[in-house]
């Protein structure tokens, strides 16, 4: 088990390799590993335990109503997919979780993981956290899905990131990033950038992006007709 890795993990926060050990020590643990392309789970099946990635990356896919695969987002080690679904009346997997590379994934049998929580309360307090995180990420991915159009979901992240203020500012994700992120195609999201640079509301410079006209930027926040 690679504790200093586990110390990265939200769940072990502020917690010493030594507290760690002594955790796992405490309670039922198994390790199970995947080939990269493994089917981990699907949408829908009971989340049962908690899981932490320890080796390598899983992937969460959902699939719309006409047949399109959407990423949601990349899970490495050592991230927890599906951490905010373990407990609740509907505590199934709401996406699909893949491996991307051979993976290595820690199990914590749910009523195991109950008892931790119980008696650690640090371990409790990293838990709150990370699925505050996910409610976060998850408003977050709504409100972006709401706007129709490229350059209106650009200019909104945009925004988002200048805080306001901001003349420049620096993307925090890759353009294949934000592709996944607003569920299109990476050559939209470089188009709504070039066309934003021609219509003079932008420079971009790689991840860097000067603002040169807010108003126009805000305008196109409220720009619902047509996708591009």
């Amino acid at each position: 088990m690679d504790y200093l890795l586990l110390q990265k993990a939200p769940l072990f926060n502020n917690l010493s390799i030594g507290e760690i050990e002594k955790v796992l020590s405490e309670i039922p643990f198994r390790i199970r590993r995947y080939r990269a392309g493994s089917m981990i789970a699907q949408s829908g099946e009971p989340v049962i335990s908690l899981m932490i990635v320890v080796k390598g990356m899983v992937k969460g896919e959902m699939t719309d109503y006409s047949g399109k695969v959407i990423k949601i987002e990349d899970v490495a080690a050592p991230g927890a997919p599906a951490a905010a679904f373990l407990f609740g009346r509907n505590n199934r997997f709401p996406v699909n979780v893949i491996s991307v590379t051979e993976t290595e994934i820690l199990n914590i049998e749910k009523a195991d993981f109950l008892k931790l929580l119980m008696v650690n309360d640090r371990v409790l307090v990293n838990y709150l956290d990370m699925i505050s995180n996910r409610s976060q990420f998850l408003s977050e991915k709504i409100r972006f899905l709401n706007f129709r159009t490229i350059k209106s979901k650009l200019a909104q992240y945009i925004l988002r990131l200048s805080g306001g203020s901001k003349r420049t500012i620096r993307l925090d994700r890759t353009q294949n990033d934000l592709a996944d992120f607003f569920g299109v195609a990476r050559p939209s999201v470089a188009r709504a950038v070039s066309e934003l640079e021609e219509e003079g509301i932008i420079i971009a410079a790689g991840k860097d992006i000067e603002i040169l006209d807010r108003i126009r930027l805000s305008e196109l926040t409220s720009d619902q007709a047509g996708i591009h």
